[in-house]
């Protein structure tokens, strides 16, 4: 056959001695970075480049690597093969594949790659679900099916169930069974039962009682009760046997009430003769200046405790108690809600903690840079606390600030991201706030933060004027406003520098402003004196008196009138002025109740600092009307003015001494403040709207849902 192929073909080349020639179309592949759990896949040609067939070997390929199609045979030609790459955990991964055939040569294929960690992506909300979709790799959140069972982040709701993508539920019943109590419901410990309030008179002989069974009614309030207008000595509108009467006064009967430093007046004949008033002497001291202490903030708790706080000073609890408790890591402030102890970076920065009242421990934690990654993407990867401000009893704002991702720790700008959790410190929602005014490199920084009764937010940012704390506001003044799930509802921007927040009844209050804004959408009201760190109830507005300060650099005051300006409308309602040489010495006013007394009911007071030469001197003006209530001096040599005072049950706490810029944010940072006690007979902090920037100012806190219609 061989001859007769060659004398049939003689023209042709021989074949005899033939050989073939293996060959790679790449000597390597190398996949791109690759997410856990996702195949690459490659192509690589496998050639014969010669004219007799190859019997070819190859070597095994491990994991993560696998390569199918590998020919035993290869003709002439080239043979497709597919190499992928399947990475199981994070990481470099190689191999070689070795191709070997007997007289046709040996070919090698390099394979690297490197597995990647499956990014985590936000925490999710309540009813939404989250995960990584390999496919698009972007994080993907999805809204739970209605029904499903959820955490609200509220003890007060039971029954929980997603209803199209809110966690919603059946509020909690409390009842003890006693109508002299106030049953109440704790977003963190359920139920629980609080003395009511008193119950009113009439005014008219009638004094309130309770019954636990059936609750309030009215009974013949004791004779010589004032009932009318009338109060002197010797015609007198009083009680007698359940009717108002007009009686002359005997000797010794009870004409005027107490005040804090003077006893009650008596008749003594026609006049109503009262000793002399005394001096309020502290029954508590504590200088942090001697103890080398950073604490300038102070909060009392319902029951009369003192905390003392400072810009990354370790809180003290229980300050004025037997064992004061100190906590075990600083903080950059703190606040009180839910009856514990709420303070941002503890124990590390970008980190908000509730801590327990008597023992310091953290019930919770959250953490901005777990919860949501992507926002941390945003930072050069520092966050921090700005500041925090309380909503509703299971809705918390939290304001986080960062230096922008490719920025030094050294810039003066900044990104910032608003946080809404819930009273378990589980995330509602979370924005990037951006605006033309916090895109400048001037250290954009949020001087006020408040929220209304219906749990909606304003924030107030600023450009500052200085670099490093404690921070000085300039202008302009951008105000934003929020809905309690953290939705924007509107924003304006104000010529003034930034400040403070108050609110009452629909009126949104910025410190330096000499108008009010009205909350519904951002709208002018009104024209006043610049407010500073106004007080309210729901009848009256009383500005801070003019050109005060709580900074240590006071310098003279000049300011001797307090007013009042009726709520909402804004008009004049009173002038409160003091005496010839007085002087009122702090911008810090506080609202102050009388407790009941007969048929007159609960009265209001408004608290301020006056400056009677060397002494300081605690005065009360009536809120109804202006009128002075009393003035009580204190017994202490002044640091500086008083900077910042909070009312407990029948006691007051003053600071003074702080050493740097209180109308600054953080207010007074590194400075170490001197705090005293004073008794204050017959006084409870208010029940008003907003009583103050009680827990000191920088705090943020939420407009007080007053229990129904009361006399300011």
């Amino acid at each position: 056959m061989a001859a007769v192929l060659g004398a049939g073909c003689h023209d042709d080349p021989q074949l005899v001695g033939a050989q073939g020639r293996l060959r790679l179309s790449v000597e390597a592949v190398a996949f791109p970075p690759t997410y856990v759990g996702v195949t690459r896949e490659e192509t690589v040609r496998v050639f014969n480049a010669g004219r007799a067939p190859l019997i070819v070997t190859w070597t095994q390929v491990d994991a993560p690597f696998t390569v199918e199609g590998l020919p035993e045979r290869l003709n002439t030609g080239e043979v497709e093969v597919r190499v992928r790459f399947a990475p199981s955990a994070p990481g470099p991964s190689s191999a070689a594949l070795t191709g070997t055939a007997a007289g046709g040569g040996m070919v090698t294929l390099s394979l690297m790659g490197e597995g990647v960690a499956i990014p985590a992506c936000p925490t999710p909300v309540a009813c939404h679900g989250t995960g990584f979709d390999l496919a698009t790799e972007k994080c993907v959140e999805t809204q739970l099916p209605d029904g499903t069972v959820c955490d609200p982040g509220n003890a007060c709701l039971v029954e929980a169930t997603c209803t199209a993508g809110r966690c919603k539920g059946r509020e909690r019943v409390c009842d003890d069974g006693n109508a002299c109590t106030t049953d109440v419901c704790n977003p963190l410990d359920g139920c629980q039962a609080v003395p009511a309030p008193p119950c009113p008179g009439d005014g008219a002989c009638k004094v309130g009682v309770c019954d636990p069974a059936t609750g309030c009614g009215l009974a013949r309030a004791p004779d010589g009760t004032f009932c009318g207008e009338r109060r002197g000595c010797e015609v007198a509108d009083v009680c007698v046997d359940g009717a108002c009467t007009v009686q002359n006064l005997p000797d010794g009967f009870v004409c005027a009430s107490a005040t804090p430093c003077q006893a009650e007046g008596r008749c003594d004949g026609p006049v109503c003769a009262r000793p002399p008033p005394t001096v309020l002497v502290p029954d508590w001291t504590f200088d942090a200046d001697a103890l080398a202490l950073d604490l300038h903030d102070l909060m009392i708790w319902p029951d009369g405790t003192v905390t003392l706080a400072g810009f990354f000073g370790r809180p003290l609890q229980d300050a004025a108690g037997d064992l004061p408790l100190q906590a075990t890591d600083t903080s950059r402030r703190c606040m009180l809600w839910n009856e514990r102890l709420l303070c941002m970076d503890f124990p590390r920065q970008g980190q908000v903690s509730l801590l327990e009242k008597t023992t310091g421990l953290a019930r919770w934690s959250f953490t901005l840079a777990s919860a949501r990654p992507d926002l941390e993407e945003k930072s050069n990867g520092t966050l921090f606390m700005a500041r925090l401000a309380v909503m509703a009893p299971d809705r918390l704002a939290a304001l986080f600030e960062a230096y922008p991702a490719g920025q030094e720790n050294s810039t003066l700008c900044r990104a910032y991201f608003l946080v809404v959790l819930d009273a378990k410190g589980g995330l509602v929602s979370s924005a990037h706030l951006t605006d033309p005014l916090l895109e400048e490199c001037n250290h954009p920084h949020p001087f006020g933060l408040v929220s209304d009764v219906a749990g909606d937010l304003y924030v107030t940012f600023s450009p500052t004027v200085n670099s490093g704390a404690p921070l000085l506001p300039g202008s302009p003044t951008l105000v934003l406003a929020y809905s309690s799930d953290g939705v924007e509802r509107w924003r304006r921007l104000l010529s003034i520098p930034g400040g403070e927040l108050g609110l009452v009844r629909g009126l949104l209050l910025p410190e330096r402003a000499s108008t009010a804004l009205r909350t519904q959408d951002g709208a002018e009201v009104g024209t006043l004196p610049v407010l500073g760190r106004a007080v309210a109830t729901r009848q009256v507005v009383v500005p801070s008196p003019e050109g005060t300060t709580v900074n240590p650099d006071a310098g003279v005051a000049t300011s001797s009138e307090l007013k009042g300006y009726t709520v909402p409308e804004l008009a004049p309602a009173w002038t409160y002025r003091l005496g010839e040489g007085q002087s009122f010495a702090s911008k810090e006013l506080r609202l102050a109740e009388t407790y009941p007394g007969g048929s007159e009911g609960v009265e209001t007071l408004v608290l301020g600092f006056m400056a009677n030469g060397s002494k300081p001197t605690l005065v009360g003006v009536r809120a109804k009307d202006g009128s002075e209530a009393f003035q009580c001096t204190l017994a202490y040599t002044p640091r500086t003015v008083p900077q910042l005072f909070e009312l407990g049950p029948e006691s007051l706490v003053l600071m003074d001494g702080a050493t740097t810029c209180g109308e600054c944010d953080p207010p007074f940072a590194y400075s170490r403040a001197r705090f005293q006690r004073f008794p204050l007979e017959g006084l409870r902090p208010a029940e008003a709207p907003w009583p103050g920037t009680f827990g000191g100012p920088g705090h943020g806190h939420h407009e007080s849902p007053v229990r129904g219609p009361s006399a300011p």
